[in-house]
């Protein structure tokens, strides 16, 4: 296998760091409200990834983290709290708003057949960890206590040399680190590892510290449990582009100079648009997921947000969910034709696998897919034996996580019931 690495920006062999293992840690959702297309593609992208590495016979471990405490969770539960709130849910706590919102993500991974990853912990159940990692970073020269009586932690940018290493940048052109008052750094671009507490926050949202009460910063907090979950170096990091800078630039600063190897490589998902033009709610070119899922089955929708290449940008038009429909069901009536002749040890035919193998190229490997399914119905067409056909093209829908949405399965028994 053959993926492309956003740190050296070429496509390099993929080598396990532990034989016969993948180790990948990508990031997942801030849980201040409800799922947009970009979050639901990274998880796609990444459980198309694992899938194929597991059907190439490693055994994948993957961690995708939910940061439930941060600044827009703290301010929506606070508005909430506001005389003549008019929301549907007053006086929110904000641990309680950040787990209702859990729960939509969860809702909306489970209806697109996205795999559970193997671990999925809550930045609020590591504080320990971080603790330790602001530690070692202290100890290394390489954090400091905030100058002023904040009680903030930062991180000192300019005491690691390999800062901007991720994104090709040097100090100099980055922009200041926005997450705390600059009053207390060193350095207007140093990053806040943890955040010392300020009157007026819920003292539900602070924890005691070797630094003062307060809470982690939001890098440090996936380099903690990174390193929990996965040790100290791991094949694979990954999220959506707009994370390269500065969370993924300043997590990989942070463990590399507190002494860790980090990821191997470095796998970043494009982002997703709407008629060409970046989705923003002011212009009115949004459309979520939810919105989605009641135009369309879960099948065409995970087909459409998995059509792309994942370093490419997914462009939604309003016909988007009428075109997947049409080219994935056609593939599944041709399995509901031939489902009968479907047998164990099914395996995807070459052409897939080298298209997989090669930065998981989808569009090449769907090409594939669709090549079969015709060859398929025109066996049938023509009174042949279509099985060869017809196990190929399950074998592929199933490592693209379609069969399991499709209306049966392999068993012959519907989707709902093999759930």
């Amino acid at each position: 296998m053959r993926f492309y690495d956003s740190a050296s920006a070429t496509i390099r062999e993929f080598e396990p760091v532990v034989p016969g293992e993948a180790r990948i840690y990508y990031c997942g959702a801030t849980v201040q409200g409800e799922p947009h297309l970009g979050h639901i593609r990274s998880a796609l992208v990444f459980d198309q990834l694992s899938r194929w590495m597991r059907y190439r016979g490693l055994k994948v471990t993957t961690v995708r983290n939910v940061t439930d405490i941060d600044d827009k969770i703290l301010a929506k539960s606070a508005d909430s709290m506001e005389p003549g709130f008019e929301g549907e849910f007053p006086n929110e706590q904000w641990w309680a708003l950040a787990y209702r919102f859990e729960k939509v993500f969860a809702q909306a991974y489970a209806a697109l057949g996205i795999d559970p990853p193997t671990y999925e912990p809550r930045a609020t159940g590591h504080i320990p960890e971080m603790f330790a990692l602001i530690q070692r970073l202290i100890d290394r020269g390489h954090a400091y206590p905030a100058l002023d009586d904040s009680g903030d932690v930062y991180f000192d940018v300019r005491s690691w040399d390999k800062y901007g290493a991720l994104t090709n940048q040097s100090v100099e052109d980055m922009q200041d680190s926005a997450d705390a008052d600059p009053r207390g750094k060193r350095d207007p671009r140093d990053f806040a590892l943890w955040k010392g507490y300020k009157e007026g926050e819920p003292l539900t949202a602070s924890w005691e510290s070797p630094w003062g009460r307060g809470r982690p910063g939001w890098h440090l907090e996936c380099s903690a449990m990174a390193g929990k979950y996965l040790g100290s170096r791991f094949d694979i990091h990954g999220g959506g582009l707009d994370l390269r800078f500065p969370h993924h630039e300043n997590e990989l600063a942070q463990s590399t100079a507190a002494g860790d190897d980090f990821a191997n490589f470095w796998m970043h998902n494009g982002m997703v648009t709407y008629e060409g033009e970046k989705m923003s709610k002011s212009i009115g070119n949004t459309i979520s997921p939810a919105q989605m899922l009641q135009m369309a089955r879960p099948l065409v929708v995970r087909y459409y947000l998995g059509s792309a290449h994942y370093r490419s940008i997914l462009d939604y038009r309003p016909s988007s969910l009428q075109e997947a429909a049409t080219a994935i069901e056609r593939v599944e009536a041709f399995l509901a034709a031939t489902q009968d002749v479907l047998k164990p040890g099914r395996e995807v035919p070459e052409a897939f696998a080298e298209a997989m193998d090669d930065d998981v190229n989808i569009p090449r490997a769907l090409a594939v897919l669709h090549e079969q399914t015709r060859a398929g119905n025109a066996a049938l067409a023509a009174g042949e034996d279509a099985s060869e056909a017809a196990n190929a093209v399950m074998a592929m829908a199933e490592v693209l996580g379609l069969a399991q949405l499709m209306s049966f399965n392999a068993e012959g028994t519907s989707g709902a019931e093999h759930e």
